[in-house]
């Protein structure tokens, strides 16, 4: 009989991807927002109880960094206490729980990139609701995979990559950060990785040998915001037949030269061998999935 896979927040850029990877591994349930709304965690139970899903996979998020500071119980709510009920009804039935979470649950101040044995140390609201919803997910005792991820852009949906691109049309310069450091990861490297991962851990839990876990999923190399701009940029002036893309120079800036509400760690690079390991993961370099993200954005534009 075929599986079936919750998709919660069907129209994010990740949970669009997700529901084309998935569809294959079983029946793809994906309830619009009025339906399924994290913001009201208790309300999930029904929900789930009546879906009885297999699978739960979860990458909505309350991802409004510097709103959090201002809505510290909105941002908990949906990243920490929504999990928590996911976790408790996916244990209680037996089902897997595939969950996101993100670099920000580090302070940055390592000089290295951060595996998943590092202690935890968030700068933000954002950060602390996170990795609370991810202590939810281990109490809670039932099986689970949380990938931390960081940087993360798609074609589709509000993210670095479409708002740079946007801004390189209207004007003739853009200030970009450059002292964070990070690895841009592609929505659609995610749910193709979550692909393959759920199709192990359903062999793991039928043959008894599966194991919960973190794991730090993103792109190979790192780059600064500001080199990722560059590169976004170098690539549309290739890809724009129109030439399209105004902004002639890109200025690079201290992060204390863009003060904003919440704090972000200065490294956010994310050490990726476990999951490799465990799932035979070959991971690409964040400079190949740009310009797969990019020929797909152009090619979406040119549609009649």
């Amino acid at each position: 009989m075929s599986r079936t896979i919750l998709v919660i927040g069907r129209n994010g850029q990740l949970g669009w991807e997700l529901r084309r990877a998935l569809l294959p591994l079983g029946r793809i349930v994906a309830p619009p927002r009025a339906q399924l709304d994290l913001a009201q965690p208790e309300s999930l139970r029904a929900l789930l109880r009546e879906l009885k899903p297999d699978v739960v996979v979860n990458p909505a998020a309350y991802t409004a960094v510097d709103q959090a500071e201002r809505e510290p119980e909105r941002a908990f709510t949906v990243n920490a206490e929504a999990p928590r009920v996911l976790a408790q009804e996916t244990a209680a039935r037996g089902a897997l729980l595939i969950h996101y979470s993100t670099d920000y649950v580090f302070d940055g101040a390592k000089p290295a990139p951060y595996d998943e044995d590092d202690a935890p140390a968030p700068l933000n609201v954002y950060g602390r609701s996170k990795l609370a919803g991810e202590e939810a997910i281990r109490e809670a005792a039932g099986d689970y995979l949380i990938f931390r991820t960081s940087w993360v852009y798609a074609a589709r949906g509000r993210n670095f990559l479409r708002t740079v691109l946007r801004l390189a049309r209207e004007r003739d310069e853009l200030r970009i950060v450059a002292d964070q450091v990070g690895a841009p990861t592609w929505a659609r490297l995610l749910a193709e990785a979550t692909a393959l991962a759920l199709r192990q851990a359903a062999d793991e839990r039928r043959r008894g040998g599966f194991a919960s876990g973190v794991f730090h999923l993103t792109t190979q190399g790192e780059t600064s915001w500001y080199g990722f701009a560059q590169a976004l940029l170098e690539e549309a002036r290739r890809l724009s037949p129109a030439g399209d893309i105004r902004c002639g120079s890109i200025v690079p800036i201290r992060t204390t030269e863009y003060p904003l509400p919440a704090a972000r760690p200065l490294n956010s690079r994310l050490a990726t061998a476990r999951v490799s390991a465990r799932f035979g993961l070959t991971l690409p370099h964040w400079h190949e999935c740009l310009k797969l993200c990019l020929e797909e954005c152009y090619g979406m534009e040119q549609q009649p």
